[in-house]
């Protein structure tokens, strides 16, 4: 797509500060660095998000994510870590190219604040066995 940003970084159009490439993806360091070391892998074919993603892209997307983590722990020594994939505008998908963050975490940081107001009550469990039952009839 002409108008993606990932893909101008992956033609070489835009510049990004790359950590790893092969055929098949590219790794390179967030543009917004929150917490230092902030890395996105995505694929070399332009995918919109995880609806469209192949298995056999996804399990190399993967391995490429745990390699680059390892590689963090060893170099930025982060308190922990995040590995997230987001998918359309409600999900929080910036940029329209499917994309996994490999964030290192520190103490209080502040960067993913998904429940301000605490973790919501657990749900009933005939609930999430209707649903998961629901799930598992399309896989």
């Amino acid at each position: 797509m002409s108008d993606c940003i990932f893909c101008a970084i992956l033609a070489g159009r835009a510049p990004a500060s790359r950590v790893y490439e092969d055929e098949v993806a590219v790794a390179f360091m967030d543009l917004r660095q929150a917490v230092e070391g902030h890395v996105l892998v995505v694929p070399r074919r332009h995918i919109e998000d995880i609806y469209a993603l192949d298995e056999a892209t996804a399990g190399h997307l993967m391995a490429i994510a745990v390699r680059i983590a390892k590689a963090l722990a060893a170099q930025v020594r982060p308190a922990g870590l995040n590995l997230w994939q987001s998918n359309g505008e409600a999900g929080g998908q910036e940029v329209p190219h499917l994309h996994l963050h490999v964030q290192p975490r520190r103490q209080h940081d502040g960067v993913l604040r998904l429940y301000r107001d605490g973790l919501p009550a657990p749900a009933d469990r005939a609930a999430l066995d209707r649903l998961a039952e629901r799930i598992a009839r399309h896989l």
